[in-house]
C-alpha cells in the first residue's frame, strides 16, 4: 500500500456514532431485511428474483456463465427492451398519466412529461433516428445538456438497439473526437447550446469542430433547438430535431434483443491517459439499476418524488437518472441548471416547489452548500424529504452530519454510496430501514455483492486493518470489457489479485466491520466525482509549445475531494513564452480547459525548473503530493537531486 493510503488509514475518523432509522420507516421500508440472507443462501436465486423486476419477452434459463471469466454473462438467453421496461409497459399497466420527468430549466421555466408522453417521444426519436439510418448494434453518440431530451436520446436508441456513447456536455471537441471515433457513432445527436450561469453557451461548435478532424464514420447529426442562437449549418449532415420530429410517428415497436446485447459504452479516464469505453450490457444491467434504486431509495413509485442532481454525461446520470428510475416507474426531477444560478437557494427551492422525497448528490455539493451557510436551506420547506443519498467519493463525517441535520431535519436516513463506472450500479450502502448509519462510511456489501478488502497478497485483512477493496464475485451490471480492447479490460481489472476485481480504491474494515473508502491508489483523480486521469492532463499539458514536462497529482480539497495540481517544466527554446508568471499560469490552465474540458483545469499550476526524478528517471510525484497537501516532504533519498525537491517545495509555499 502507498504511504497516502497508509497515512489515510491511520487519518480515517474513528466515527463510532450511529444512526437507526426511525420505527416509521422501518415499518414501511422496501427493503428487508431477509434480503441478506436469501442472497447468501442461495446467490444465483437471489438474482434470478430480482430479475423479475423487469419484463421479459423471452425469459431466460440460465442465470450466470462465468465459464469465460472474467468476462461474464447474465440472464443470456433471455429477450427483453429497456426502453420497452422503462416506459412501454408501466403506459400498458394503466400508468400513462403519472408524471415520470419535472423539467426544471434554469431560466426558471419547466415542464411536466407523463409516462405516456415520454413514450410518444422515444417513438419518434427512435423512428427518426431510423430514417437517419441508425440500425440495430450501430453507436450513437449524444452530447447533450441536462434536458428532458437526453434522456429521450438515450431511450430512444436503447428502443432500437442501437448502443449510446453520452459525452459530458463540458468536454471538449477533442474529448467528443476521440470517443466519436473509439466507437465509430454513426449519428450525434446534440442542441444549438445550453444554458449555464445565466448566459447561452454554444454546444454544436464542438461537434462541427470534432468532425471537421476526424469522425469519420458519422453521417448524420440530429440538433435539438435549446437557445435558439445561431449555428453553423451543414446541409446533407445536419437535422434539427424538431422538423424531424413533426413527420415522425409516435408508433414504434421496440427491437427484443439479448441480455447480453451492448447497451451502451460510456468512456472514462485510464492510467494510460487513454480513455476506456465501458460496456455495459441490458439485461444484467438493468436488472441491478431496478434492484438497487428500489431497495437503496427506498422507492414507492405512486408517492415518491425522487432527484438525483448527476449529469447524464457521467454513469450515476445513466444508471440513476435515466433508467432505474423509469424501469421502477418513478416520478423524478430533472433540472438544466446549476445549485447557484439564478441564487444560492434553487436546489431548495425545487425540493420545496416539487415535494422531493428522495434526493441524491455528491459530496463536493453538499460541501459547496456548508460554505454558503445553512441560512441558504432554512429559508425553504424541505419537509417532504424521506431520504438522502450521496455519491461519487467519500463523504467526511462533518459534511454526513450537516446532510443530516440541515438538508433532512435530523429525520432522513443517509445513503452513502459507493460504485463505479465499471460496476454499473451501486455495490456499498447501507440498506435504508435496515442499516443503522455510521458517518463517513459506506458500510456493507449490498445482498447479493461480494466485496472484501485484501492487502498486498489479496488475503482479507481483519477489523480495523487497511487494505485495497476487492469484488469477489461477478455481479449483473459489471461491465462486460473495454470497447475494442479485451486485453485491456483484463490487465486493468484484474490483473492485480487472482480471481479478484481490483476496484483501484484503497478501503478499511473498522472494528464493527463496516467499510471506509479511502480513494484513489492509482494515478486516477477523482475531482468532484468525475476520475481524471492524470497523465490525460500531462499529456495536454506537454502538447502546448511553452512546457517541456508536467507532472500533475491529486491534492487533498475540502470542497471537491481533490483538486489537480501541476508542476510544470518551460521549454526553454521558446522564445515566445510569457515572461510575467501569472500569465503563463493562466495560459496553460485555460489550455487544459480547451484540450480535456474545465473540470481538469488545475487548480494550482506550478513553474518550476525541474521535477523530482530517481536515478533512473521516475518522477516522485508523491513528493509533489506531499508539498501540494501543505505537508513536510518525505523521504528524498531516492532523488539524483534532493535540491529539486527544496526548491519546488520554496515555490509552493511564496504562492
Amino acid at each position: 500500500m502507498s504511504d497516502d493510503a497508509a497515512t489515510a488509514i491511520e487519518n480515517l475518523s474513528q466515527e463510532t456514532r450511529t444512526f437507526s432509522p426511525s420505527s416509521e420507516f422501518v415499518q414501511n421500508a422496501v427493503a428487508r431485511p431477509s434480503l441478506y440472507q436469501e442472497a447468501e443462501r442461495d446467490r444465483l436465486a437471489f438474482w434470478r428474483s430480482a430479475a423479475s423486476l423487469l419484463s421479459w419477452k423471452t425469459p431466460f434459463t440460465e442465470t450466470l456463465d462465468w465459464t469465460d471469466a472474467p468476462f461474464a454473462r447474465w440472464f443470456a438467453d433471455g429477450t427483453l427492451n429497456v426502453a420497452y421496461n422503462c416506459v412501454d409497459r408501466h403506459v400498458e399497466s394503466g400508468h400513462g398519466d403519472q408524471a415520470a420527468i419535472l423539467a426544471e430549466y434554469e431560466d426558471g421555466t419547466d415542464a411536466t412529461y407523463t409516462y405516456a408522453q415520454v413514450k410518444d417521444e422515444i417513438s419518434r426519436m427512435a423512428n427518426v433516428l431510423t430514417d437517419l439510418g441508425v440500425k440495430t448494434g450501430d453507436r450513437v453518440a449524444i452530447y447533450l445538456p441536462m434536458i428532458p431530451e437526453a434522456a429521450f436520446a438515450m431511450l430512444a436508441c436503447a428502443r432500437i438497439g442501437a448502443p449510446h456513447s453520452v459525452v459530458f456536455g463540458g468536454f471538449s471537441a477533442d474529448a467528443l473526437r476521440s470517443r466519436i471515433e473509439d466507437a465509430e457513432a454513426r449519428v450525434v445527436i446534440t442542441a444549438d447550446g445550453q444554458n449555464r450561469r445565466g448566459k447561452q453557451l454554444p454546444l454544436k461548435p464542438a461537434v462541427d469542430e470534432a468532425l471537421a478532424t476526424g469522425g469519420d464514420s458519422v453521417e448524420k447529426v440530429l440538433v435539438v433547438r435549446r437557445t435558439g442562437g445561431d449555428v453553423e449549418w451543414n446541409e446533407g449532415r445536419d437535422v434539427w430535431w424538431h422538423e424531424a420530429r413533426e413527420d415522425a410517428s409516435a408508433e414504434h415497436e421496440p427491437v427484443w434483443v439479448e441480455a447480453e446485447h451492448p447497451l451502451f459504452i460510456l468512456y472514462t479516464s485510464g492510467t494510460t491517459g487513454n480513455p476506456k469505453g465501458i460496456i455495459h450490457t441490458t439485461g444484467g444491467y438493468l436488472t441491478q439499476a431496478a434492484y438497487t434504486h428500489r431497495n437503496v431509495f427506498d422507492i414507492k413509485p405512486s408517492t415518491d418524488v425522487y432527484w438525483c442532481t448527476a449529469d447524464v454525461g457521467w454513469v450515476t446520470g445513466h444508471t440513476y437518472v435515466v433508467y432505474g428510475p423509469m424501469a421502477n416507474r418513478t416520478t423524478q426531477v430533472i433540472y438544466e441548471g446549476t445549485p447557484d444560478s439564478p441564487h444560492q437557494g434553487r436546489w431548495w427551492e425545487i425540493v420545496e416547489k416539487h415535494k422531493v422525497s428522495k434526493f441524491y448528490s455528491s459530496p463536493t455539493a453538499i460541501r459547496t452548500a456548508m460554505k454558503w451557510g445553512e441560512d441558504i436551506p432554512a429559508k425553504y420547506d424541505l419537509s417532504s424529504l424521506k431520504l438522502l443519498g450521496s455519491v461519487g467519493e467519500a463523504i467526511n463525517p462533518e459534511a454526513w452530519m450537516w446532510y443530516r441535520r440541515v438538508i433532512g431535519g435530523d429525520r432522513c436516513p443517509i445513503v452513502d454510496t459507493w460504485w463505479q463506472t465499471e460496476t454499473g450500479a451501486i455495490m456499498i450502502s447501507p440498506l435504508p430501514g435496515i442499516t443503522a448509519t455510521k458517518p463517513g462510511s459506506a458500510q456493507v456489501p449490498l445482498p447479493g455483492i461480494g466485496a472484501d478488502v485484501v492487502d498486498e497478497s489479496g488475503k482479507p485483512v481483519e477489523n480495523g486493518e487497511g487494505g485495497y477493496l476487492v469484488l469477489d464475485k461477478p455481479w449483473p451490471a459489471m461491465l462486460r470489457g473495454i470497447w475494442g480492447d479485451p486485453e485491456r479490460f483484463k490487465e486493468t481489472y484484474w490483473s492485480r489479485f487472482e480471481g479478484l476485481y481490483f476496484a483501484g480504491d484503497g478501503a478499511k474494515r473498522d472494528e464493527d466491520g463496516d467499510i471506509w473508502l479511502l480513494g484513489r491508489v492509482d494515478d486516477v483523480m477523482n475531482i468532484s466525482g468525475h476520475r481524471l486521469s492524470t497523465m490525460e492532463i500531462e499529456s495536454a499539458l506537454v502538447s502546448h509549445e511553452w512546457v517541456a514536462e508536467s507532472a500533475v497529482v491529486g491534492a487533498a480539497d475540502e470542497t471537491t475531494g481533490q483538486a489537480v495540481v501541476a508542476y510544470c517544466v518551460l521549454n526553454n527554446s521558446n522564445a515566445d513564452s510569457p515572461t510575467d508568471n501569472d500569465e503563463l499560469v493562466q495560459e496553460l490552465r485555460a489550455w487544459v480547459g480547451k484540450e480535456i474540458g474545465p473540470i481538469a483545469k488545475p487548480k494550482r499550476l506550478f513553474i518550476v525548473n525541474e521535477l523530482p526524478k530517481t536515478r533512473s528517471g521516475k518522477i516522485m510525484r508523491r513528493l509533489l503530493k506531499d508539498t501540494a497537501e501543505g505537508r513536510q516532504v518525505g523521504d528524498t533519498s531516492t532523488l539524483a537531486d534532493a535540491s529539486v525537491m527544496q526548491a519546488i517545495a520554496d515555490e509552493v509555499k511564496n504562492d
